[in-house]
């Protein structure tokens, strides 16, 4: 009988200094601030209003959202959302052919 995992397995940026750490050999402490250094780049860069490219990863965009009506489904209640600007995330064609070469074996 198989057994399901209710729970999921995040990988978290906790996972990914450590993973730098084990293969490149620096210390943890370095491994975390090159990992902190790259979000800050990401943020700041996306304050800008600038889209990101990632070769082989994939792109991250802004998309102006416009305001409109909304309810709430519990108790219908009807209320404005307001206008904003949200980040979206595509992944690239070569991402999606590395994750899903081995899907159909």
């Amino acid at each position: 009988m198989e057994k399901k995992i209710n729970k999921r397995d995040n990988f978290n940026k906790k996972d990914i200094n450590k993973n730098i750490f084990t293969s490149i050999g620096i210390p943890a402490h370095y491994s975390s601030k090159i990992v902190d250094d790259i979000i800050l780049i990401l943020i700041s860069n996306l304050k800008l209003n600038k889209n990101i490219k990632i070769k082989n990863f994939g792109s991250f965009m802004l998309r102006k959202k416009n305001k409109r009506i909304g309810r709430n489904p519990k108790n219908n209640e009807i209320y404005k959302i307001s206008e904003r600007t949200v980040t979206t995330f595509k992944v690239s064609d070569a991402l999606k052919l590395r994750i899903n070469e081995n899907a159909s074996k």
